[in-house]
């Protein structure tokens, strides 16, 4: 039994060890984060290059956004020169001059043509009298069109089941995997898919789209043997897809150009053989 003495002895001198232990413990863990975030020459190197190819490429992406807004600017900048002298009787050819303008500036028809008819109108009943008027107009007309929600973006594919959508285009555009993305997008809406490997063509592209369905949770119609005419598959699966009740029917197609006559005619002969099943199909392509 330790005496009184030799308690205050042991509380008031503790065994050094402990310190010792600590001491070298924090050496070896300062050793091993310096070894763990060491970089070798080429290393670090390497992640200099790295950094400055990414800050180039985004200094070149932004000079490309702001170089196409200039370009649009200074297409309109040309509408400040055309209203300085307006006047009332040379309404018409002022308009068609500016609808010139608002379509070299990637307005589009439909919206120059609603914009500027819009203005004739105001300019006619007399609530426009001025250059300075019509410019303070056009820009009302613009930012309204910037501002305001358009109307509803759900697809509209007809009353009769199934509605068929036939993605179509060039060699390499991406026809499958939009296909494969619109499926995702509609599906997670709750609707009904199937899809149909209608490229015939391309090697392993029913192996793709199969892919697709798989990761989309959707079922698909394939060839059921080789070198099947893409017609017949699209029409077994428009009519499973009447049978069977499904929503949606998308067609996959082989890649082509227009001036290949006989895959523009393979084409027509798809059209034909899904609209026997469901009269008006496809509805979208």
């Amino acid at each position: 039994m330790a005496t009184p003495a030799h308690t205050s002895l042991l509380l008031s001198n503790p065994s050094p060890q402990p310190q010792l232990l600590f001491s070298v413990r924090r050496s070896v863990s300062a050793h091993t984060r310096a070894t763990r975030f060491k970089c070798s020459a080429s290393q670090t190197g390497f992640f200099s290059r790295l950094g400055r190819l990414i800050k180039e490429k985004a200094k070149s992406d932004v000079e490309k956004v702001f170089s196409g807004f200039s370009k649009t600017r200074d297409n309109l900048a040309v509408i400040d020169e055309l209203l300085l002298y307006w006047n009332l009787a040379e309404t018409d050819r002022v308009l068609d001059e500016l609808e010139e303008i608002l379509l070299v500036a990637d307005f589009g028809p439909k919206i120059t043509i609603k914009i500027v008819e819009s203005l004739r109108e105001d300019i006619l009943a007399r609530k426009l009298k001025s250059g300075s008027e019509i410019k303070d107009a056009l820009k009302s007309r613009v930012l309204d069109l910037l501002v305001t929600k358009g109307s509803k973006t759900e697809l509209q594919l007809g009353f009769r089941k199934p509605a068929v959508i036939m993605i179509i285009g060039v060699n390499g555009g991406g026809k499958t995997t939009s296909l494969g993305k619109l499926a995702y997008r509609l599906k997670n809406e709750g609707v009904k898919i199937l899809m149909a490997a209608g490229d015939t063509f391309r090697a392993a592209a029913s192996d793709q789209l199969e892919i697709w369905a798989e990761r989309t949770g959707c079922e698909i119609v394939v060839a059921e043997e080789e070198k099947a005419k893409a017609s017949s598959v699209l029409s077994r699966a428009v009519k499973r897809g009447k049978e069977e009740g499904f929503d949606i029917v998308l067609c996959d197609t082989s890649g082509r150009l227009h001036t290949n006559y006989s895959l523009m005619e393979e084409l027509i002969a798809c059209k034909k053989a899904v609209g026997k099943v469901v009269p008006g199909a496809p509805n979208v392509s």
